[in-house]
């Protein structure tokens, strides 16, 4: 059984097509430019993934917030491409003291799914793996990334929108 510190679920609806949800989250370019990150590469199942942190496209005010993260490396694994249904990847969550070696700590997987709905897509993400994080910043990990998916999930619903003006 999975417990209630092991994994963060958030939830959206987007008004927006299946499709349209999808290209955001799985084309690394746009992914990139929702979710603040500037991305090395294209996502193929497999890969390993390396970038930056860069300010998001999508809200002005995090983008604010997101500035002293700014050139930061991260990298993501790609685990899984389900064209139009899922996409996840493993990182090493909160991984933003660049004088630490993140290399050797267990990472979590993050699962986008997406379910059409009525002319909308809902879109949930998942993060689990947290028990496994090194016991001394596991709990800040958590927390971050709990407020950090709220805040995601309302970029990408933003980014979206703006794509349509």
């Amino acid at each position: 059984m999975v417990s209630s510190t092991d994994k963060i679920e958030k939830k959206i609806t987007i008004r927006a097509s299946q499709d349209r949800v999808w290209r955001a989250i799985s084309d690394s370019a746009e992914f990139g430019a929702w979710f603040g990150m500037e991305i090395d590469g294209k996502f193929t199942q497999g890969a390993e993934i390396r970038g930056r942190m860069k300010p998001t496209v999508a809200d002005p005010e995090v983008a604010k917030r997101q500035e002293r993260y700014a050139g930061s490396p991260m990298a993501i694994f790609i685990d899984r491409i389900e064209p139009r249904r899922m996409f996840s990847f493993r990182w090493h969550p909160f991984a933003i003291d660049t004088s630490v070696d993140y290399s050797n700590e267990p990472m979590t997987l993050v699962t986008f799914t997406l379910v059409p709905t009525n002319g909308s897509t809902e879109l949930t993400v998942v993060e689990s793996g947290f028990d496994s994080i090194p016991i001394a910043r596991r709990a800040d990990a958590f927390e971050a990334n709990e407020e950090g998916w709220t805040m995601v999930l309302q970029l990408i619903g933003k980014y979206l929108q703006l794509q349509k003006a």
